[in-house]
C-alpha cells in the first residue's frame, strides 16, 4: 500500500489572494496534491488541505511556512479567528499506510526544520505534544501573537519544543502536530448578538459541559450582520454533525435566534456526511457499504486503479519524449536521482531485514535508509522546480523587448534556472556519498542494486550540471557566472 498523509496548514491571510497563491504554489512545488484552499476575509485566514507521500508533505509544509513567514507580518494582521503565527498550525493526519505514530515523527521532523532553519518557535500539539497541557491547541494558542510575544522567554513553561525561546518578530509562533480527522463546522445565526453567540458557544463545547469532543467559539461576521458559532468536531463519532446542529439550534432558539446557514471549512471524511444523512433521514435497512454506489465500485475493483510503477515509468518516458520544452534534462536528472535514492532505500531496507545482519551495522544502515528517503522527496520536488524555473524564464522572455524591466527579469530567471539544477547536482553528490558509504554494509544479494543507485546518482549530477552550464551562457554578470562555476566544479569533484 502506498503511504499517504494529509496536512492542513492554516495561514493568517484571508484577504490578499496574491499572497495566498504564493503560499499554495510553494507547497505544490514539493510534489504534493493540493486538495482544497479555503479563504475567509472575516477570519483573515487560509486553510490549505494537501496530501502526498510523507516526506513530500514535510517538504511542502516547510516551503509553505517559509513563504508565509516572508509574506505575512502579524503586527499588521487583525481577524476574527485566534492566531499566533503567519503559519498558525500544521497538523499531519494519517490517510493510508501510515499510523498516527508515523505522523508524530513527521511533525517532529518539520518542527525541527522550522525552528532551526526559519528561526520560528514551534510547539508540538495533540498526539505529538511532549507536555500534557499542549495536547489542546487552544491552550497552545492562548494569548495569541501579542500575548505570547510578552511571555515567551520569560515564562519557562512556555519554552518552545523547537526553535528560539523568543517569538519571531513578524511570523510569530507555529503549532505542529499529529491528529485524527476532524470536522470544522460553522453554524451561522440569523442575528448579530455576540452575547448570545458567546453563551451558545460556551454551552455547546466540551470544556463548558456541552457535547463531548466539540470545541466552539463565537465569531462576529460584521460584513454579514451575523454571529457564527465556529465548531470543531475532534471526534465526529462521539458528537456527530447532526447532534451539533441540533444542539446549537436548540440553544439559539432560547435566544430567539435560528441557524440560518452552515459551512464546512476544509475537507471532511465521507463517513461524516453519511452519518449525517443516516441520522437526518432515519433510514431503515441501509448499509453504506452496499447502498452507496461509489463504495460498491471500490469494493468490486471497478473504480479506476492507481497507476502502477510500470505505467508510471511509461508516463515519465512519454512526458520526456514529446516536443514540449518541459520536462527536460533538469527534471530528468532529478527524477533519476529520486529513482536512485529509492533503489538505495530498497537495498538498505532488505539488508536491515536480514536475520544475518551484523548488529554493529544496523545504526549506520538505518541512518542511510532515512536519509535516502528524505533526499528522494527532495528530488521529487526538484523535478517540478526545474520545469517551473524554465516556465518563469519563458515568461520573462515573452515581455516586450522595449519593456525596461525585461533584461533584469530575464537575468533573474536565468540565475534561478541555473540554481535549481545546481541544487539537484549538489544533493545528488550528497546522496551519492550516503549510498557509497552504505554499499559495503549492504548484503551481497543487493550489491547490484546499491551499485546501480551509485551510478544513477553520479549520472544525475552530471546531467544536472549540463543544465547549469547552458543557463550560465546567458548570464551577463561575470562574477555570478564564476560563482556558479566554482560551486559546480566543487560538486562534480565530490562525485568523482
Amino acid at each position: 500500500m502506498n503511504k499517504l498523509v494529509e496536512c492542513v496548514p492554516n495561514f493568517s491571510e484571508g484577504r490578499d489572494l496574491a499572497k495566498v497563491r504564493k503560499v499554495v504554489e510553494a507547497a505544490k512545488s514539493a510534489g504534493v496534491f493540493i486538495l482544497d484552499v479555503e479563504t475567509d476575509a472575516d477570519h483573515h485566514r487560509c486553510v490549505l488541505s494537501l496530501a502526498g507521500a510523507p516526506d513530500a508533505c514535510v517538504e511542502a509544509c516547510f516551503r509553505a511556512a517559509k513563504t508565509a513567514a516572508e509574506l505575512i507580518d502579524l503586527n499588521a494582521h487583525k481577524g476574527e479567528h485566534p492566531r499566533m503565527g503567519a503559519v498558525d498550525v500544521i497538523p499531519f493526519i494519517p490517510l493510508a499506510g501510515v499510523t498516527i505514530a508515523d505522523c508524530v515523527k513527521l511533525a517532529e521532523k518539520l518542527g525541527e526544520r522550522i525552528g532551526g532553519e526559519l528561526g520560528i518557535p514551534v510547539y508540538l500539539y495533540d498526539h505529538a505534544a511532549r507536555r500534557p497541557e499542549r495536547k489542546d491547541l487552544a491552550n497552545v494558542r492562548k494569548g495569541q501573537f501579542e500575548g505570547l510575544k510578552e511571555l515567551i522567554g520569560k515564562d519557562e513553561s512556555l519554552r518552545p519544543d523547537f526553535g528560539p525561546n523568543l517569538v519571531h518578530a513578524t511570523a510569530g509562533v507555529v503549532a505542529v502536530g499529529a491528529r485524527r480527522q476532524i470536522v470544522n463546522l460553522n453554524l451561522n445565526l440569523d442575528v448579530c448578538d455576540m452575547a448570545a453567540g458567546r453563551d451558545i458557544a460556551r454551552r455547546v463545547r466540551a470544556s463548558g459541559g456541552g457535547l463531548p469532543a466539540v470545541r466552539g467559539k463565537a465569531i462576529e461576521l460584521a460584513a454579514r450582520g451575523q454571529v457564527q458559532i465556529s465548531t470543531v468536531l475532534t471526534d465526529y463519532k462521539a458528537s456527530s454533525m447532526k447532534r451539533v446542529l441540533d444542539e446549537v439550534s436548540a440553544l439559539a432558539a432560547a435566544h430567539g435566534a435560528k441557524v440560518k446557514t452552515a459551512e464546512i471549512v476544509g475537507l471532511l471524511p465521507r463517513q461524516a456526511l453519511v452519518d449525517f444523512a443516516l441520522e437526518s433521514l432515519n433510514l431503515e435497512n441501509f448499509d453504506p457499504a452496499v447502498n452507496i454506489l461509489e463504495n460498491r465500485l471500490d469494493a468490486v475493483g471497478a473504480a479506476q486503479p492507481a497507476v502502477g510503477w510500470r505505467e508510471a515509468g511509461r508516463l515519465v518516458g512519454e512526458a520526456l519524449s514529446n516536443t514540449d520544452a518541459t520536462p527536460g534534462g533538469g527534471s530528468a536528472a532529478a527524477i533519476s536521482a529520486a529513482m536512485a535514492c529509492g533503489l538505495g532505500q530498497m537495498a538498505v531496507g532488505i539488508t536491515l531485514k536480514s536475520k544475518r545482519l551484523d548488529p554493529a551495522k544496523k545504526p549506520d544502515l538505518e541512518r542511510a535508509h532515512a536519509a535516502l528517503g528524505e533526499m528522494r522527496a527532495r528530488f521529487d520536488a526538484l523535478a517540478g522546480d526545474d520545469a517551473l524555473a524554465f516556465d518563469h524564464f519563458m515568461e520573462a522572455t515573452a515581455l516586450p523587448k522595449d519593456d525596461p524591466a525585461r533584461l533584469a527579469r530575464v537575468q533573474l530567471a536565468l540565475k534561478h534556472a541555473a540554481e535549481v539544477p545546481l541544487k539537484t547536482a549538489q544533493q545528488a553528490a550528497g546522496s551519492l556519498a550516503i549510498a557509497k558509504a552504505a554499499a559495503p554494509l549492504a548484503g551481497a544479494a543487493v550489491a547490484s542494486d546499491i551499485n546501480c543507485a551509485v551510478h544513477l546518482l553520479r549520472a544525475a549530477a552530471l546531467c544536472a550540471a549540463e543544465n547549469v552550464r547552458i543557463n550560465l551562457g546567458g548570464i551577463k554578470d561575470a562574477a555570478v557566472v564564476r560563482d556558479f562555476e566554482g560551486r559546480l566544479e566543487k560538486t562534480l569533484a565530490a562525485c568523482a
